[in-house]
């Protein structure tokens, strides 16, 4: 006796497909709205705009640095700095992380040396890295890099050694060497670490290289939040840190993107 399965197609509406996501984001864009009337509303009235400022001449200021140049050559050299010191600081990272977590040996011995070096604020590293490399792109590069590299590290090693050893032993079981337990099992399931990882270090890339421009630059983001602050020019202030904020969602998408696919290669008895 055979038994006929069949398949029936469901025809989902685009709203039952995508009406949750539509309506968080409606939601999110009528909070930001809600947030800059108000604050537009308020300013004069509860606030000194010296101090606060307002969206409108946040706006105007940012008009006024598209047309003139003045933003997309200091937010170029921003973007470069972060996306060169992330990939740098999040391959090195993964990669010694990935080495090390294997070899637990090793691991414990360099362990405390590792854990001096991340605490040590990034921000201390910045004079060094001036008298080392200068005060042009490369600085900002590495002290960016730098503060990645701990980040996406420590998440790496901790997903390598949160690896379920009964895949493990089923892969031996089976016959399968140790490449096998490392494209087959290790490296999918720590998958799960390194985009956490990836995730928590996007916004220290950023922090890393405004801080290099912030100490010592004459162009890029951080340039211009010191030139605005020195002549008081709260608007100015506002407006690149608009400017980093929507650099910073940018990075998280490409992540966030890069999580779904890389969620194709865990095992499935890792999918929680």
């Amino acid at each position: 006796m055979t038994t006929t399965i069949q398949t029936v197609r469901l025809d989902r509406s685009w709203w039952s497909r995508h009406g949750g996501t539509t309506t968080v984001w409606t939601l999110r864009a009528l909070l930001v709205a809600a947030l800059l009337l108000v604050w537009e509303l308020t300013a004069e009235r509860w606030f000194d705009i010296t101090f606060t400022s307002r969206p409108s001449d946040i706006w105007t200021r940012l008009v006024q640095w598209q047309q003139d140049g003045t933003l997309w050559s200091n937010t170029w050299i921003t973007v470069q700095e972060i996306v060169y010191g992330f990939v740098l600081g999040a391959v090195a990272g993964a990669l010694t992380g990935f080495l090390l977590a294997s070899a637990p040996a090793v691991y414990r011995v360099l362990d405390p040396f590792i854990m001096a070096l991340y605490a040590i604020p990034k921000v201390a590293l910045a004079p060094l890295f001036i008298v080392w490399f200068g005060i042009g792109l490369h600085m900002k590069v590495l002290l960016a890099a730098a503060t990645v590299f701990f980040l996406v590290f420590l998440n790496t090693a901790a997903g390598v050694r949160e690896v379920d050893r009964g895949l493990i032993d089923a892969v031996r079981l089976m016959g399968g060497g140790r490449r096998e337990i490392m494209l087959k099992v290790v490296v999918p399931s720590s998958m799960t670490g390194l985009l956490t990882g990836l995730k928590v270090a996007i916004p220290y890339a950023l922090i890393g290289a405004v801080i290099g421009e912030l100490v010592a630059s004459n162009r890029g983001l951080g340039y211009l939040i010191n030139d605005a602050a020195a002549q008081f020019d709260t608007a100015g202030v506002f407006a690149t840190l608009a400017v980093l904020s929507v650099i910073a969602a940018l990075l998280n998408l490409v992540v966030g993107l890069l999580d779904r696919r890389a969620r194709r290669w865990k095992p499935m008895g890792a999918e929680q």
